[in-house]
């Protein structure tokens, strides 16, 4: 087992290093940031001494290195676009946004799938798995931004029973805390998408252990059927959707940057959709390489514990 941690985490490693190369390279062939840095007027003396102050004069192997540097201290460069400020503290102050945005999104995706996968595999080749199908054909082919507009214009417009963008105040209270009303329509928004795929999954993996011989035999003792479908059969289908799991929530984080902006959701997504906009390559750098991180930790995780849940796994490395 320990073997298999080690290989796993090597290859974690490994992934981070190739990915910070590439965020590295494809940051400097989109554009020059001195150009939002100084005006058109500018003299050469200006250019030379702004390019010196970033380190932008030095080769980009030099640049890279110091980058990792900064990386291993933890300080990941000064922002362009918020002087004085280093990259890593605009994304602390960010990520509290994100991972409550997150947290929504996969609850709204787990209370809709796990139930919804469970009855359809149950009522197989009914209507009810007919419409199960279609919700999620319309999941994963309804793009997130279109779904959140229209639950924008529905209920925030047409209605106006919730707001449109913003994460509202934790001081204010009412039939639902002002907190509350703001992540509901941007929380579906993000995780409907992840209901498809999630209920998908255990609907196939629900029709795999009903046709077992454990099953059978609990019918045969006599044990109700709910107790049947929901104590035995579901604990045991949990297996394969875990290892889901970390795709799921690398997709919430990552998925978030469209649906940050769209509601003008104070998180991480927002952030870069500012600095990109504004060419703050140390932020963008920043917030792709800490996506990059949060998408491999959560399938390292994943990995780990299919391991433990099933040993076939570790053997086999």
């Amino acid at each position: 087992m320990q073997r298999f941690i080690v290989i796993r985490i090597f290859h974690a490693v490994i992934a981070l290093l190739a990915i910070s190369l590439i965020i590295f390279a494809l940051i400097r062939i989109s554009g020059d940031p001195l150009d939002t840095l100084l005006d058109e007027d500018a003299t050469e003396e200006d250019d030379a001494r702004v390019r010196a102050y970033w380190g932008l004069d030095q080769p980009l192997h030099i640049q890279y290195v110091k980058y990792m540097g900064n990386i291993a201290t933890g300080k990941l460069g000064q922002s362009i676009r918020f002087p004085g400020k280093d990259a890593s503290e605009l994304l602390m102050n960010r990520l509290p946004a994100t991972l409550e945005l997150a947290l929504v999104a996969l609850i709204v995706s787990a209370l809709i799938a796990l139930p919804l996968g469970v009855i359809v595999a149950v009522k197989k080749d009914t209507g009810i798995d007919i419409v199960g199908k279609i919700v999620a054909l319309l999941g994963q082919s309804i793009p997130s931004f279109w779904l959140g507009l229209m639950l924008m214009w529905v209920f925030a417009v047409h209605f106006q029973l919730l707001p449109t963008s913003g994460r509202g105040d934790l001081e204010v209270s009412g039939l639902f805390g002002d907190r509350i009303k703001h992540l509901i329509l941007p929380g579906i928004a993000l995780g409907y998408f992840q209901v498809a795929a999630l209920m998908r999954l255990i609907r196939s993996s629900m029709l795999e252990v009903l046709d077992t011989e454990y099953v059978k035999l609990a019918r045969i003792k006599g044990i109700p059927e709910w107790k049947v479908i929901w104590k035995h059969c579901v604990r045991n289908a949990m297996i394969a959707p875990l290892t889901y799991f970390g795709l799921v929530i690398g997709g919430l984080m990552t998925g978030s940057v469209v649906i940050e902006t769209i509601f003008t959701w104070p998180g991480v997504g927002l952030l870069a959709i500012d600095a990109l906009r504004s060419q703050d390559f140390q932020v963008v750098q920043s917030v792709v390489l800490f996506f990059a991180v949060i998408f491999i930790i959560c399938n390292l995780i994943v990995d780990i514990l299919y391991a433990y849940l099933d040993p076939r796994i570790r053997y086999t490395h």
